[in-house]
């Protein structure tokens, strides 16, 4: 896969004024590739830069061409030239075309100087019908119950394209169906068109040369490679590939039909790589991540690991509402009442923070100045696992580069934390704030947190922290919020809340914000956006940043440390 990159692409050296359907179009003479690299422009994507689609299966636009599906069938012409080469024109001065009897595939065919393309003749239409006709020969009738209704390529085009009626009445061929590929993929061959979309992904891109072709004409099928089980951490892009029900996912498969679930933009958070991502729920419940495209960071994929790491978020033993071992009452004004009286007590300096890479730049940015006006040390824990060569990062943090940034990490993270142990040994620390870690397996042993005037914890999930904290406030998970990451590259993205917290929990830059109104006896910044736009005017790396010049696909920023 190509490094990403923040730079736009270069700006084309020549254009072609071509014409599609009649209508003039200014189109590149070279676009990148697959990878990349600067190739003609096809017909394919001159249509599409003048607004015409033009069907297709097999192409797709990161992947190498195969030109198999001939779906993308069209018409078209080019000038007629003289004996001097120079193109013959008309009494009007408009030049001769010449059309070509045969027909090309759009998404393999440059395209050329005053080229004309007809994508819309009766014998373009009478192409599409004949090559829907034969896809669907042995492709089973059972649309209702096929779990790519809704988002199925053959069902659009069937409709759009096909034919009316269809001619054949004889046996179809059968095929295998459900076929286990690997741990996470599912297959339904009588499905399957023969795209070769999956095939080419797994062996160009992935590097895993595990699926192909078998058998001839009628009979061919997808398979794996005798013995393999196809179980590379990237399985589940060729489902998303698959433009036809063939390819499901094992985690998704049956659970919810997609025109009921809500897309909401926001991003992966199972290492530093930052995906792009669509999280799809209903009725308040997550059921799947689907890459979203960014050229910059993950182009148009989404690794297994990241894509299935949400499950834990609606584990039924979530924090959902106030407590901790001093507690009086269990709702959020006698808490973050009390937790700010117990916090006040402690000398200035005779505290400590420990926050998480997981929390969001807004979320750091108050800590940041709480630790400021508190007198505080800090630190974040790191986590780290492996690392493969395309998307999925041996930083397991989404966001370190933005905690280091704002100062908030040790050199390297989780350094300070012996340190912290001996102050409160010592009685030097008296209070401690724990934002989303475990310190309990970090070298801050019960015996020692249960030593402290004041802990307060504000976590998710129950563990050994939480369950000593004086004052426990649950906190919410990314798809529960909104807010910006910073991921390895240094590239500040945003995302958006899809669901709502279990119970009464909240998110934590509300939690933080309380914080410091009642420590300080200042207002702190108030919504998400102020919150990101003042942290841009006051954090040089930062600066020239602002919540709504994010976009969709986030901006890369210079990664200098704070002081």
């Amino acid at each position: 896969m190509p490094e990403p990159t923040d730079k736009p692409p270069a700006p084309a050296a020549e254009t072609l004024a071509i014409k599609v359907n009649g209508q003039v179009a200014l189109v590149p003479r070279l676009t990148a590739d697959w990878k990349g690299q600067p190739v003609p422009t096809t017909m394919l994507q001159a249509c599409a830069i003048a607004g015409v689609e033009v069907p297709h299966y097999c192409y797709h636009p990161r992947l190498p061409v195969a030109g198999n599906c001939r779906m993308c069938l069209v018409e078209f012409g080019t000038p007629a030239l003289g004996p001097d080469r120079q193109p013959l024109r008309n009494p009007d001065g408009s030049v001769v075309i010449q059309k070509s009897p045969r027909p090309a595939i759009a998404c393999a065919t440059a395209v050329s100087p005053g080229m004309e393309i007809y994508t819309d003749t009766p014998a373009v239409r009478q192409m599409r019908e004949g090559v829907l006709e034969f896809l669907l020969i042995n492709h089973p009738l059972d649309c209702p119950i096929c779990d790519q209704a809704g988002e199925c390529k053959l069902q659009e085009y069937a409709v759009a394209f096909g034919p009316a009626t269809s001619r054949f009445h004889e046996a179809k061929v059968p095929k295998p169906k459900q076929v286990d590929l690997g741990p996470r993929v599912v297959l339904d061959d009588e499905r399957c068109i023969l795209c070769t979309r999956c095939i080419r992904f797994t062996r160009d891109i992935v590097g895993d040369d595990a699926l192909g072709i078998l058998n001839r004409g009628g009979h061919n099928i997808l398979a794996t490679y005798p013995g393999r089980s196809f179980d590379n951490n990237y399985t589940l892009n060729t489902v998303d590939l698959c433009p036809v029900g063939a390819l499901t996912s094992r985690d998704f498969r049956f659970q919810m039909r997609v025109w009921f679930l809500k897309e909401t933009r926001s991003l992966c958070t199972s290492c530093g790589t930052g995906c792009n991502c669509l999280i799809g729920s209903r009725e308040n419940h997550l059921y799947r991540y689907t890459p979203r495209d960014n050229d910059a960071v993950n182009r148009s994929w989404l690794c297994d690991y990241g894509r299935l790491n949400f499950r834990w978020i609606q584990r039924p033993d979530r924090l959902a509402q106030p407590a901790g071992t001093r507690l009086t009452r269990p709702d959020w004004e006698t808490a973050l009442h009390e937790t700010i009286q117990a916090l006040r007590q402690i000398p200035a300096g005779a505290s400590a923070i420990i926050a998480s890479a997981r929390m969001t730049n807004e979320e750091l940015y108050l800590t940041r100045l709480l630790a400021q006006r508190w007198g505080a040390p800090t630190d974040t824990l790191p986590r780290t696992g492996e690392a493969d060569s395309l998307l999925l990062n041996a930083d397991r943090n989404p966001n370190t580069v933005g905690a280091r940034l704002l100062g908030l990490s040790a050199n390297p993270p989780g350094s300070n934390l012996a340190r912290f142990a001996q102050s409160i040994r010592t009685g030097q620390i008296r209070g401690l704030l724990v934002l989303g870690e475990n310190v309990a397996r970090h070298g801050l042993t019960p015996d020692l947190l249960a030593g402290l005037d004041a802990l307060v914890v504000v976590d998710l999930l129950p563990n050994a922290t939480t369950a000593l904290a004086h004052y426990l406030l649950p906190g919410c998970a990314t798809p529960e919020k909104r807010g910006t990451y910073t991921n390895v590259h240094g590239r500040v993205q945003r995302f958006f809340e899809a669901i709502d917290p279990p119970g009464t929990a909240r998110p934590e830059i509300e939690i933080l914000q309380a914080m410091l109104a009642g420590l300080t006896d200042r207002p702190a910044p108030g919504s998400v956006e102020t919150v990101f736009n003042q942290m841009t005017l006051e954090i040089p790396a930062f600066g020239g940043l602002t919540w709504a010049g994010l976009g969709d696909g986030g901006k890369g920023i210079r990664q200098e440390p704070t002081a």
